[in-house]
């Protein structure tokens, strides 16, 4: 039955209006899963992949000039000045920098040669929230102290390369530094304490030595005078680290943002930005096929109208009559989708190679198949519903 309908209802097909539509169908959609899954494989080339701190933060500071210096500008952040970036619509959350207030020394033993290293040290602590580390490395017990630290991964390049290197000493791999005996002497109150220490981590965006900011408070209060005062430096979690808006913003404010990660949020956010507009070409590429397609489906049926409501008198279900123009979009559209799969496998295969210098970890293709599918079925959807509508507007007719 359903090849003999098929036979009576194609008479007026326009292959050439079948093969448009799957053409510019099949650009749009290559075009789209395409961007999405080249923006998966070079994303990590602008993003710092350190799993312990947060990734969509700025630490800022005030710029200090030479006329500041000399009257003695303090550069710290006030309430109202900490208040005004928490206000701000790209701003998530502000974190202030604790700074250590009594004297440090931290000690490390260098293996069986029985030397060790002992050097002036400081700290600083940020809000633990910013922090991705488990409770158990991050924890810190008045109890039974032991100081866990996050240290800048420049001062074990400068160790290794320029004082271990000039002293005779042994160099230390990353890997090698939770071995090593640490441990830290505080003075301060009348008190001189040596508390073990044990490095969790090594950032390299934060430069300076991180600590809890429960066991700062702890120390500020038992060797300080309580860190009651306003910081100097602040951390901000912000929506997109490269927006123009916080560039503008830290210009006008004559805030300084440290290390290099405003430019590489700004790369970032341009690379968003660009394949956020790919995309879009492509989504409209394929919205303008699928009224292509409707369009001639429309036509079709028009020419078709006097059949299809012959065979609505004979008892066909308006079902029945539509289920081969459904068919041929049903099967038109899944080729649309493999063929658009195929080509984008194609296309990374052959940008993929330009990459190997950045020794990136390979990005799945499931996310920018699964956009495809999803983008595939809601066109299908609309043509089926569209189809289904037409029919039985000319059985009510």
């Amino acid at each position: 039955m359903n090849n003999l309908l098929w036979k009576l209802l194609r008479k007026h097909i326009s292959p050439a209006q079948l093969i448009g539509f799957s053409i510019a169908n099949l650009v749009g959609l290559t075009i789209v899963i395409l961007a999405v899954q080249f923006y998966r494989d070079v994303k990590p080339v602008f993003s710092d992949e350190e799993s312990f701190i947060r990734k969509d933060y700025l630490v800022i500071t005030r710029a200090v000039t030479g006329v500041g210096a000399m009257m003695g500008g303090t550069g710290e952040f006030d309430d109202t000045a900490i208040a005004d970036i928490e206000a701000q619509p790209w701003c998530r959350k502000v974190g202030r920098f604790l700074n250590s207030e009594f004297s440090i020394y931290a000690t490390v033993g260098l293996g069986n040669s029985g030397r060790a290293m002992r050097s002036q040290f400081f700290f600083e602590s940020i809000p633990t929230d910013f922090i991705d580390v488990t409770d158990a490395q991050w924890d810190f017990n008045p109890a039974r102290p032991e100081v866990p630290v996050i240290v800048a991964r420049d001062y074990l390049s400068l160790y290794n390369f320029g004082f271990a290197a000039t002293q005779g000493l042994p160099r230390i791999s990353e890997g090698q530094v939770g071995m090593i005996p640490l441990s830290f002497t505080f003075s301060g109150n009348g008190l001189n304490e040596v508390l073990p220490g044990r490095i969790v981590g090594f950032s390299s965006r934060l430069n300076t030595v991180i600590v809890p900011e429960k066991f700062m408070r702890w120390a500020n209060d038992r060797y300080g005078n309580g860190g009651h005062g306003h910081p100097m430096r602040l951390i901000v979690e912000v929506n997109s680290p490269g927006d123009v808006k916080i560039e503008q913003y830290m210009k006008d404010h004559h805030y300084d943002v440290a290390g290099d990660k405003a430019q590489a949020g700004k790369a970032n956010y341009f690379l968003t930005v660009i394949v956020s507009i790919v995309i879009a070409v492509g989504i409209v590429i394929s919205l303008l096929s699928f009224f292509v397609l409707m369009l001639s489906i429309y036509l079709l049926l028009q020419k078709n109208t006097r059949r299809l409501r012959d065979l609505l008198l004979l008892g066909y279900s308006p079902g029945q009559v539509s289920r081969p123009y459904v068919l041929m979009v049903v099967g038109i559209n899944t080729l649309v989708l493999a063929l658009a799969v195929i080509l984008m496998v194609l296309a990374r295969a052959h940008y993929l190679p330009m990459l190997e210098a950045f020794d990136l970890p390979r990005a799945s293709v499931l996310p920018a198949v699964l956009t495809g599918l999803v983008i595939m079925t809601l066109i299908t959807a609309g043509n089926v519903i569209a189809i289904r509508r037409k029919v039985a507007s000319l059985w009510l007719n």
